[in-house]
């Protein structure tokens, strides 16, 4: 069998001095917003893409002009943990520097679009200067680190949470590049002095991504990542965590070879092997995965491949025991909570946007809020947000600026179990739109909804403008994945915990005929559930009635 040749970026990481390349001359050159190719890919590891306006690349191209070139920066933020005075700083950098709107992450992160080259150190430096960073939130490491809920959930919570942030740090770069780049600090290493203790040279295959589930929540994903830790708790305490590894969305139309996959259990270990057991599996994947085809690089095709016992009892040569048997543990539910405590309240953020719209002024009542608030925001891995810590002498103030406008009116629930990726016209790789198109969706469906009497019926759904599947639409119970411009496969059947993969029920549905196919499910899920039974569930008992062979 021939050898396979690695992939062109496993040279771009080789050659690139922990992450340096040409970067700093390369932003020094302001003459045009592009930057080469080879810099394309390394400047993920910074936690930043470039991207292009694709709603003017035809007008510009007519008059001869370059693409509206501009990037996209994601910051780190384990569980989803920002401070008022933070949000605020981040509010008027999206003024000063970006595009006047945050995008709030399906990782709990958020996300500054529509920054200029000419504007990338500066915006670095404000973030910096908030004790903040966008190092590792894109690229062949580990990502941003969930966690279910906030800390003042439950000590189970808390517990999650500390160590969301105790894994981010153990996985992080150790490259000083970041400081020297965006920082202006003094170059420390020149040559080969600087090395990575635990990536190498070359980092992942590619990206990496971690979740700590605390149940019945599951409003994280965990069965979607690449690796998750789900508490086991009793009396009250985490005793440990069942350990699940090989989760992942992303696939290809028309290639076979990639697909959906959701994590195994793998074991149990202890909270106090948490940390040891994360970096154990990452220096695994780092060793074993396909750094010839990067989209076959990621750890579900490493054990997709290999097999489970292969990867349980190769794990024990990195961590150096065997982890005991999983102790099981039950789900109910992948979406948020919006009943609301007396210290917290969550807010419903329609595909995560914070923006300012006619009759709808959420990006600054957020702002007058962030102003009194005492305590935390934490950004949700379902696109929302969760004021928490309020206290006695802030709730009527903070409940006085949410009522006045509106931004806990009613919505349906299916309405409140959605979310969407950025899709259109930013991301590259967008086939159809997602973020601007589901709420026209939504508010036709929701017509539906009312008439067929499922207004509070909470249906998970999701939509991703290509199958790369950032907004999980694999695990929903209702999912649409851009196919092409105005075109959608429809999946069904994933469970309300998140703990199936849905069916593709149709393929290339164009935008206009989705709300009268919904229409048409709703109805027959009304008509033929069963009591207490969830719409992903009967569409998987229906699943033969439903699929086209069948009729």
């Amino acid at each position: 069998m021939p050898i396979k040749s690695l992939s062109d970026n496993e040279r771009i990481k080789l050659e690139s001095n922990c992450l340096r390349g040409r970067l700093a001359e390369v932003f020094d050159d302001t003459s045009t917003g592009d930057i080469p190719a080879d810099e394309q890919q390394l400047i993920k590891f910074h936690g930043t893409y470039l991207q292009d306006d694709r709603d003017k690349r035809i007008a510009l191209k007519r008059e001869g002009k370059d693409k509206a070139w501009s990037f996209m920066l994601r910051l780190r933020m384990p569980g989803g943990k920002v401070t008022p005075a933070q949000w605020l700083a981040m509010d008027k950098l999206s003024d000063t520097y970006g595009n006047g709107t945050m995008k709030l992450t399906t990782r709990q992160t958020i996300q500054l679009h529509g920054v200029l080259k000419g504007n990338m150190r500066a915006t670095m430096q404000e973030i910096h200067s908030i004790a903040m960073d966008t190092l590792a939130t894109c690229g062949d490491v580990t990502r941003n680190v969930t966690a279910s809920g906030t800390p003042g959930d439950s000590p189970a919570h808390r517990a999650a949470h500390d160590l969301a942030s105790l894994i981010s740090a153990e996985l992080l770069p150790k490259t000083h590049a970041y400081h020297e780049i965006w920082l202006n600090e003094e170059q420390i290493y020149t040559g080969e002095k600087e090395e990575e203790p635990m990536y190498g040279k070359t980092y992942l295959p590619r990206k990496f991504k971690i979740a700590l589930c605390v149940p019945p929540q599951n409003d994280i994903d965990v069965f979607t990542n690449d690796l998750g830790f789900v508490a086991i708790v009793e009396n009250g305490q985490t005793v440990g965590y069942d350990v699940v590894a090989g989760g992942g969305m992303g696939c290809a139309h028309n290639n076979p070879a990639t697909f959906p996959r959701l994590a195994d259990a793998i074991g149990f270990c202890t909270p106090e092997q948490v940390v040891a057991v994360s970096r154990a599996i990452v220096e695994l994947q780092r060793d074993f995965g396909d750094r010839t085809d990067r989209k076959h690089a990621r750890l579900k095709y490493t054990i997709a491949d290999r097999g489970l016992d292969w990867f349980k009892t190769t794990l024990v040569q990195y961590l150096g025991y065997a982890l005991p048997a999983s102790r099981g543990f039950k789900l109910e539910t992948s979406g948020d909570t919006f009943e609301g405590t007396s210290r917290s309240r969550t807010l419903y953020i329609e595909g995560g946007r914070i923006a300012e719209r006619p009759g709808y002024p959420l990006r600054s009542a957020l702002r007058e809020i962030a102003k009194l608030h005492e305590g935390t925001f934490y950004l949700t891995a379902n696109q929302n947000l969760v004021i928490d810590g309020i206290t006695n002498q802030t709730a009527a103030a903070i409940d006085r600026i949410i009522d006045e406008t509106k931004l806990n009116s009613r919505h349906t629930g299916m309405r409140l179990a959605s979310i969407a990726c950025v899709a259109l016209p930013t991301c590259p790789l967008a086939l159809a739109e997602s973020e601007r198109y589901l709420p026209e969706l939504l508010d036709r469906i929701d017509t539906s909804l009312h008439e067929l009497g499922l207004q509070n019926e909470s249906i998970i759904t999701r939509m991703t403008g290509c199958p790369n599947g950032c907004a999980r639409p694999y695990v929903a119970e209702l999912g649409f994945v851009g196919r092409a411009p105005g075109k959608y496969n429809v999946w069904l059947g994933g469970s309300h915990a998140g703990e199936r993969l849905g069916y593709v029920y149709r393929e290339s549905v164009k935008s206009d005929d989705l709300p009268a196919l919904v229409h048409d499910l709703l109805s027959a899920f009304r008509d033929e559930r069963q009591p207490g039974e969830s719409f992903g569930d009967w569409s998987l008992r229906k699943r033969d009635a439903l699929l086209p062979e069948a009729s």
